[in-house]
């Protein structure tokens, strides 16, 4: 199924999501797979790629910053400091780490995504997909987009 969002060019092609139910915890400075990842085969190399990803974190105590990336493939494509973050300054908190970003990969080959995670501040635990109740849902969902 195809969607024009604005005229000829810039049609959504296809649709990839998935969902992960596991916690990941780290106290790590550096990025840790969280393990939900996902693979789509572009139709064409001027084709865009839209991630989003929705998923909830605690952090464990004051100073911990809980932050997450994307990689395509191996390389960061957030960056040292990630796609977003959430700062505890006092005490333990709840937080949402959603972000969208528009790729340009540039190929027709299988192209996976996964989600990595850190903390930031290296002191307090923090946990990926973590919710209110315990585990929460975390999802990622990969849109092409035709070029125009």
């Amino acid at each position: 199924m195809s969607v024009s969002l604005y005229g000829s060019g810039n049609t959504v092609i296809q649709v990839v999501t998935a969902t992960q139910s596991t916690v990941t915890s780290t106290t790590s400075s550096s990025f840790v797979t969280t393990g939900l990842s996902a693979t789509i085969t572009p139709q064409s190399t001027n084709s865009k790629i839209l991630v989003l990803h929705s998923a909830g974190c605690y952090v464990g105590s004051a100073n911990g910053q809980a932050v997450v990336t994307a990689y395509r493939g191996s390389t960061n494509i957030g960056g040292v400091s990630g796609f977003v973050n959430v700062y505890s300054s006092a005490s333990a908190v709840l937080g949402n780490l959603s972000f969208s970003y528009l790729d340009s990969p540039a190929t027709t080959s299988a192209t996976t995504y996964t989600i990595y995670f850190a903390n930031q501040n290296n002191s307090a635990n923090c946990q990926y997909n973590s919710g209110a109740t315990g585990t929460a849902i975390a999802t990622i969902t990969l849109l092409e987009i035709s070029g125009s």
